[in-house]
This record gives C-alpha cells, structure tokens and sequence, in this order.
C-alpha cells in the first residue's frame, strides 16, 4: 500500500477560481449571477460555489468554429438581457 493519498480535485470553485477557470474578472462572474445570464451555482451556507463541469458547459455554449457558425447558443454579456 503506498504512503501516499491520491489528490484531491475539486468539484466545486469559488467565485474567484471560477472567474479564473473561465478566464473572466470575479466581478463580471457576479454582474452574470445577479442578472441570471452565467452559469448555475450553488449556494452552500453563505458561500457561492460553481461546479466545474457546469462551468465548461456554459463556455461551451459560445463555442464557435467561424463567425458564420450560429452555435450551440449565445452567451449574453453581463448586463440585464431584454426579452
């Protein structure tokens, strides 16, 4: 039996190594959840928190192969969307 423990990786990041993951500023990740246009997070007590694999799917969301492919979707900026 080895001595040494298998590394732990996360599920979850907090706001700020979300942003990071994302590759965006924490603040435009708070102006997403505030106006509902991010991707889903949890709120664990008082802590919010983003599930790594829900993070890539809303990247994925905007992903594109010219600027004539439509996409999977459109990833809304930070601001509230009109409807």
């Amino acid at each position: 039996m080895s001595d040494f423990a298998a590394p732990i990786v996360p599920r979850f990041l907090k706001t700020p190594d979300a942003a990071v993951h994302l590759g965006l500023s924490a603040r435009t990740l708070e102006k997403h959840r505030c106006y509902g246009t991010g991707p889903v997070y949890r709120k664990l007590g008082g802590r919010i928190v983003y599930a790594i694999d829900e993070l890539n799917a809303w990247a994925e969301i905007g992903r594109r192969n010219s600027t004539s492919d439509p996409g999977k979707g459109t990833i809304h900026p930070a601001r509230p969307v009109r409807r």
